[in-house]
Parts: structure tokens; sequence; C-alpha cells
């Protein structure tokens, strides 16, 4: 029994010495790794940065040819609202002139 009181302590240590050497080691390699990605992430940055201008030309190319749609529309509907309106105009004359009419007679 004393025996394994002695020998059980020596055998947690040496687990716990092979744990932390483990960990240093992935920590190690975690930090190389994140070295590559931040250098991945800085190249894709700049090719990033060198399309702004081009997706700034298609944004205003965009807002002008939404801007132009929202003229056309709101002239057709202008159009059509005139058209019928007049319409409705001629109908409700028709009947004050038929009631003129008979109001005559």
């Amino acid at each position: 029994m004393i025996f394994l009181q002695e020998l059980l302590p020596i055998i947690i240590y040496v687990l716990l010495i092979i744990l932390l050497v483990i960990g240093i080691i992935l920590g190690v390699k975690a930090i190389s790794a994140l070295g590559k990605v931040e250098k991945v992430v800085d190249d894709v940055n700049k090719k990033v940065e060198s399309l702004n201008g081009f997706f700034s030309i298609i944004d205003f190319t965009t807002d002008k040819i939404v801007s132009l749609s929202n003229h056309l529309i709101d002239g057709i509907v202008m159009a059509f609202s005139k058209l019928f309106s007049r319409k409705k105009k001629t109908k409700e004359s028709k009947v004050k002139e038929n009631e003129e009419w008979e109001n005559e007679e």
C-alpha cells in the first residue's frame, strides 16, 4: 500500500508534465497558424480595396437607374390617373347635363 502511495503521485506528475508539454506545443502551432491566417486576411483586404472603385461605380450606376425608373413609373402613373380621372369627370358632367336638361323642361 505504501508503494502505491509513493508511485501514484509520481505517475500523475509525469502525466501532467506530458500534458503540459503537449499543451505548449499546440499553443505554439496555434500561434503560427494565426500568423498565416493574418497574412491571408491582409491579402484579401488588399484585393477587396482594389475593387472598391469598381463597386462604387456599380453603386452609382444602380442609383441612377433606380432614379430614372422611379421618374418613368411616376410619369406613367400620372398619365393613367389623368386618363381615368377625365373619364370620371366626363361621366359626372354628363349626369349634371342630364339633370340640367331635365330641370329646364
